[in-house]
């Protein structure tokens, strides 16, 4: 071994020095993807609207940013607390490997936290100006804070279900999903009925080219590689988390997507507000049954 190899091995710094658990990604995960959508998913609904639906919108301005303030932390809060050693983190930001997923993801996520804490001071000073020209800038950085979780997973490379066109993809219309649904309930009376109808259609449209993804990977997933139809296994037949998907399915997809369609010939925006309700909760189950039954397979 060179000199300068024993030198950087004496000076390692060790991070994770724990045993590995059969699940090393648990319900935290899922909190911290579940959150993360719906905290930039509402920066996006809410750049959209002011284009769309101005004179509706303006009065949200401070309202959204400080929900994307409070879900964002929530984001950051659950992936601190999934980490083996927590109190290590610092190493993540003092020591940079610009190559991982999770550096790259940590610098973007805690730029993002700093932008929407100005965002919301300018919400709450109604400074109206300098609040849309920051928001063009969040909204555009909203983008890989999103989809930073599907590049962690792609980075798995022993997963094969977890591949990053599909995970991107799910990634983004999980936050126009989360972020319509969550617009549609804190709107309010301050919305248009013109502007909720126009968020159904971004949460029906989300809500069906999602689930089309999942049954792509459902039905011709196996034909891709015996892992992947090993690991459908366990969401097909008997498998122990089939009741778990197919409520998710439900809950996200199918029934919001019928709903909206009642809504709108009904014109009830109760029925819409069901809708919300049921994609948020469904979301959560949604994104942990996708993240935990490829942990399920033995790697070897």
């Amino acid at each position: 071994m060179a000199a300068h190899e024993i030198l950087a091995a004496t000076t390692a710094v060790v991070t994770l020095d724990v045993a590995l658990p059969g699940i090393v990604w648990p319900w935290l995960v899922t909190v911290n993807m579940w959150a993360k959508s719906i905290g930039t998913g509402v920066i996006f609904m809410l750049f959209i609207l002011l284009r769309t639906h101005p004179e509706s919108v303006k009065n949200l301005r401070f309202l959204t940013a400080a929900v994307a303030f409070v879900f964002i932390n929530i984001f950051l809060l659950f992936t601190l607390a999934d980490l083996h050693q927590p109190l290590r983190m610092w190493h993540i930001f003092f020591h940079s490997h610009m190559t991982s997923s999770i550096t790259v993801g940590a610098w973007m996520a805690t730029i993002f936290l700093g932008l929407l804490t100005l965002l919301a001071f300018f919400g709450f000073k109604k400074n109206d100006t300098a609040y849309d020209k920051l928001l063009l800038w969040v909204t555009i950085l909203a983008i890989p804070v999103t989809l930073y979780t599907a590049g962690l997973m792609a980075q798995c490379t022993a997963r094969e279900l977890w591949q990053m066109p599909t995970e991107s993809a799910q990634m983004i219309l999980a936050a126009l999903l989360a972020g319509s649904a969550t617009m549609i309930l804190m709107g309010g009376n301050k919305l248009s009925y013109e502007a909720k109808q126009s968020l159904g259609v971004i949460l029906g449209l989300s809500a069906l080219m999602a689930f089309i993804i999942y049954m792509s990977e459902y039905i011709f997933g196996p034909m891709k590689a015996e892992e992947v139809a090993a690991i459908l296994e366990y969401i097909k037949g008997d498998g122990p988390y089939t009741v778990m998907f197919w409520l998710g399915q439900w809950m996200t997809f199918i029934l919001p997507m019928l709903l909206i369609v009642l809504s709108r010939t009904s014109k009830s925006e109760s029925i819409l507000k069901l809708a919300a309700v049921l994609a948020l909760v469904g979301l959560a189950i949604v994104k942990h049954v996708w993240l935990i039954i490829p942990q399920l397979l033995p790697m070897s």
